[in-house]
């Protein structure tokens, strides 16, 4: 099973839909985020393309009720949960969190995967028997360029996505 991987992505719909294009383009048939989509209509590629997503609350997601009540009106694929959470995703254990700092490592262990973001910079590390990525930030405005990943969950595999044309840079 392939996931996208998106977090922090801060209102930049244009970024969002495009990563969200590639990964549908890379075999991706959910797509979770780490939070801090920050406003509603950031929801909105997700529903234009019909891309199941589960995602976490960030920091910076202010109305969460508007944000919940966006997730509702789309086409009923969009689950949004407070941060940490923890999922059951094509037989793996998966945590879905904003901020790493914000669990124990007791709460890591146990998880095959721990998908988080806060950091803005993709990477991907093993901490014990656990997986955990970053996919960086889908917005772009710390960095430079928009970033995600793939996770192939049955071999672990991540492939980071940056998009890199002209349009992306300030």
């Amino acid at each position: 099973m392939r996931i996208g991987l998106l977090s922090d992505t801060h209102d930049r719909v244009p970024a969002v839909r495009e990563l969200l294009e590639q990964m549908i383009a890379g075999g991706v048939s959910i797509v979770m985020h780490a939070g801090d989509y920050c406003s509603p209509f950031t929801l909105q590629p997700f529903h234009d393309l019909s891309i199941p997503l589960l995602g976490v609350f960030g920091r910076n997601d202010g109305d969460q009720d508007a944000l919940q009540a966006a997730a509702k009106s789309g086409f009923g694929a969009t689950e949004l949960y407070e941060s940490p959470h923890s999922f059951d995703l094509g037989g793996k254990s998966v945590l879905l969190i904003h901020d790493l700092a914000d669990v124990h490592q007791r709460s890591i262990d146990g998880h095959e995967v721990v998908v988080h973001g806060f950091t803005h910079i993709p990477e991907m590390k093993s901490r014990g028997d656990s997986l955990l990525v970053s996919p960086g930030e889908g917005c772009g405005w710390l960095h430079g360029a928009p970033t995600g990943a793939i996770l192939d969950l049955d071999t672990k595999a991540v492939e980071f996505l940056k998009l890199t044309g002209p349009e992306w840079k300030f």
